[in-house]
């Protein structure tokens, strides 16, 4: 009976170590359960040192859309304006009316000599205008002033136009009167002198004196109302 003793303290110390082994395995297992990630965590995170990306993207230079091309300065034609004066030898006169860019003008020697010419004014001023019977009036406006030639049926001449004021400048009666065509055509110069040709039926003669104030003319003692002339 007395040996039973020491039997009975081997006994528990097995069960006591069998416990604690069994406390321990279990202790391990819940281990990673609960505490710590969980396998694979590790490799779903982001990579340690790898920068975050912030903001959107920037533009490659490919994507930014070029520079509109700077607007180059529009070019206007000369202003709209009236120009008279004699030619050079001093037998005629010209008168040049300009008005968005086009042109009119009348030659005339007063006399018998006459011509209507039209065209086109380049941004420079230059103009070539042309009229019936090849007639044909190439200047330039430079200033307050146009400078060119004339060529006309009694030939080339050259001339100086000076910008004018009214009643200077052109005017035509274009009507009929007692049966008659009448069709005439007047340059009042800056100084008040006039150059002019009214035409009865085609039949050239100089013209009688306009009034620039009315813009009246008397042929026959019938009164004739004179427009200014305009492209």
């Amino acid at each position: 009976m007395k040996r039973s003793g020491p039997l009975y303290t081997l006994l528990a110390g097995l069960l006591l170590a069998l416990f604690m082994l069994s406390l321990n395995a279990t202790t391990g297992t819940g281990s990673s359960s609960y505490g710590g990630e969980a396998p694979g965590a590790a490799s779903a995170s982001p990579t340690k040192g790898t920068p975050k990306p912030t903001g959107s993207p920037s533009k490659t230079a490919s994507e930014t859309p070029p520079a509109s091309p700077s607007a180059s300065p529009s070019k206007k034609p000369p202003p709209n304006a009236d120009y008279a004066g004699r030619t050079d030898d001093d037998t005629s006169a010209v008168s040049i009316s300009l008005r968005d860019g086009k042109a009119i003008a009348y030659y005339c020697d007063g006399r018998d000599t006459e011509s209507w010419l039209k065209g086109n004014v380049e941004d420079d001023g230059s103009m070539r205008l042309t009229g019936k019977h090849g007639a044909k009036l190439t200047a330039k406006l430079t200033g307050k002033r146009v400078r060119g030639t004339v060529d006309a049926d009694d030939g080339r001449h050259a001339f100086t136009a000076a910008k004018a004021v009214k009643p200077s400048g052109l005017y035509r009666a274009t009507t009929e009167v007692r049966g008659a065509k009448l069709d005439g055509g007047w340059i009042v110069l800056p100084d008040g002198s006039q150059v002019g040709i009214l035409k009865r039926d085609g039949e050239p003669a100089k013209a009688p004196r306009l009034d620039p104030g009315t813009g009246t003319a008397r042929v026959d003692g019938d009164v004739v109302t004179a427009r200014p002339v305009t492209p």
